[in-house]
């Protein structure tokens, strides 16, 4: 058995350490943690979901019908978090990101992003876990 395989992280545990690390990034850089952080890997590419992704000073210029200025903020946190986002991911998944887009619903409070990788990451497969055997 390979044993540099053995020490990779599974799929699933790779996209819930995303998951907590970009929550707490986004608490930590913008002052406001979404609700929920959903990752998806697929192969080369990462697919990251916020909810509750706009800070309360957005809410507010909506409320004062302020939504152009609103969009402006938004977009401006989008622009100014995206190297840093990048490194998080590189850090995380050791591989390159090659692209990252992103777009936020102000009217839903979502964030889409998707991180466009120059490899697929290296994970285990759950399968080669050995399987506890049942107690008859």
């Amino acid at each position: 058995m390979d044993t540099n395989k053995a020490a990779n992280p599974t799929r699933g545990q790779l996209e819930r350490t995303l998951s907590q690390r970009i929550q707490a990034f986004y608490k930590e850089r913008i002052g406001h943690q979404p609700s929920k952080v959903t990752c998806q890997l697929f192969d080369e590419k990462l697919a990251i979901i916020l909810e509750d992704s706009i800070t309360n000073a957005e809410e507010l210029l909506l409320e004062e019908g302020q939504k152009d200025l609103a969009k402006k903020v938004r977009i401006s946190l989008d622009d100014a978090i995206k190297p840093k986002l990048i490194t998080l991911i590189e850090e995380i998944l050791e591989v390159e990101v090659t692209d990252l887009l992103s777009d936020s619903t102000l009217e839903t409070s979502r964030t889409g992003t998707i991180a466009v990788l120059a490899n697929t990451p290296e994970v285990r497969n759950p399968e080669s876990i050995p399987k506890l055997k049942k107690k008859q």
